[in-house]
């Protein structure tokens, strides 16, 4: 069996009321968002299931993860079990907006304790305005930075038949699956996305460690519509690469 991963949008963020600006630094979670994720706990099947928690070092990400999947302060074995949450900032949004720009490891390591491992977080995962950093919101860097952040998921959930969580954002969660519906007419902003997806090479081989949604997920979110043939999703990348450039800031 190869692993299962969820793919998780982050709840609503202050940035996301209406009349917000992109000006709010590593925004917090809204009242709303905190129910999103109380919902989610109680929906989600699965929870027995998951070996794995990892989420983009984003503050909003990262409480998502914690009130959605965490375990209970009483439960101590399933803490040592899925305690601390990976940050992976290979997840972290697309823009260099300052409401997609997350904080100083050291910051987030005050703030969540021992309930978050920043260790392999790059000192400079905030400077995304640097040509040389592989943050900078240009097209090619998001393609590859999504690569790199399947196969670093890939590496994560090992070859058993484990469950990753990863909590993401509704921009870069479109790069990471290939996945463009909804774009740009929402964007993810007034939804919360969770899809299920497995690698399609199971064996690890696959450089691009591509993802493929499972059809009880499909169904699930995507209702009786036929997934698009591999012609249609290349017609619809190309597309979708075009229209979101000045919508997440994308330069080139």
């Amino acid at each position: 069996m190869a692993p299962t991963i969820h793919l998780v949008r982050h709840a609503q963020g202050v940035h996301n009321l209406p009349g917000a600006d992109g000006t709010i630094p590593d925004p917090d979670l809204t009242p709303l968002g905190e129910e999103q994720c109380a919902r989610v706990r109680a929906d989600f099947p699965s929870h027995d299931r998951i070996t794995h928690l990892v989420a983009s070092p984003m503050r909003r990400t990262l409480y998502t993860c914690i009130h959605s999947f965490g375990p209970d302060d009483a439960d101590q074995e399933r803490r040592r079990k899925l305690y601390p949450v990976t940050a992976l900032d290979l997840l972290q949004e697309v823009s260099e907006a300052r409401c997609d720009t997350g904080s100083a490891p050291e910051k987030l390591a005050a703030e969540f304790g021992d309930r978050v491992d920043v260790s392999g977080v790059d000192p400079k995962w905030t400077d995304k305005t640097n040509p040389e950093s592989k943050f900078e919101p240009t097209m090619a860097k998001l393609v590859a930075r999504a690569r790199e952040a399947r196969r670093a998921l890939r590496d994560i959930a090992g070859k058993g038949d484990g469950h990753l969580v990863a909590v993401s954002h509704g921009g870069f969660l479109h790069f990471l699956t290939d996945d463009w519906h909804g774009i740009p007419s929402d964007s993810g902003k007034n939804s919360y996305w969770m899809g299920e997806l497995r690698f399609v090479d199971p064996t690890g081989q696959d450089d691009e460690a591509t993802l493929q949604e499972t059809p009880e997920s499909w169904r699930r979110r995507q209702g009786h519509q036929i997934p698009p043939t591999e012609t249609e999703k290349q017609q619809m990348r190309a597309a979708a690469h075009k229209s979101v450039r000045p919508h997440l800031k994308i330069k080139a």
